[in-house]
């Protein structure tokens, strides 16, 4: 199967968890090709990952943009969905953002995911550094590349239960 796998990231980290999600697939022996979301042309694929970071509750506006454009596209595909950006013990990293549950719904989502993320203060505006102050985020980098590349592997292996039942 060929999958597009595409995130929105503010400072990268989102980025980087898409590309292990990539890498994983590709090891299972599918064809993922990993994009920035303004590339991706998801008429070009069978199926589709796509993911963002959370701020403030919420995906990034060029994500949900991304899946309303490709509303349509998306539904006729299978998706999975992930979120990336708690940090520490702000908030549990199994509370969805605010926004996921609407796009579940319109691309028919196989699934959501929610991993912590990376938190570098030196990459943040003043306005970011303020109100995590007032949280007391902790810095750092949270993500677990293990709970990554295991959930990569569960969408491989959904994957070729689906390419197997369609033969």
């Amino acid at each position: 199967m060929r999958v597009l796998v595409t995130a929105a990231s503010k400072h990268g980290a989102t980025v980087q968890i898409a590309g292990a999600i990539a890498d994983e697939l590709r090891l299972r022996g599918h064809e993922a090709v990993h994009l920035p979301l303004g590339e991706a042309r998801v008429e070009e694929f069978d199926a589709v990952v796509v993911g963002s970071a959370v701020y403030i509750g919420h995906w990034l506006k060029e994500a949900t943009q991304f899946v309303r454009q490709n509303q349509v596209a998306l539904r006729a595909r299978r998706v999975w969905l992930f979120s990336s950006g708690p940090v520490g013990n702000l908030p549990r990293p199994d509370e969805p953002a605010v926004d996921v549950e609407k796009v579940e719904r319109m691309t028919a989502a196989a699934g959501h995911v929610v991993f912590s993320g990376r938190l570098d203060h030196d990459q943040l505006t003043f306005g970011e550094k303020a109100i995590l102050s007032a949280l007391r985020a902790p810095e750092g980098d949270f993500r677990d590349w293990a709970a990554i590349r295991s959930w990569a592997g569960s969408v491989a292996d959904d994957l070729t239960s689906a390419a197997i039942t369609a033969r």
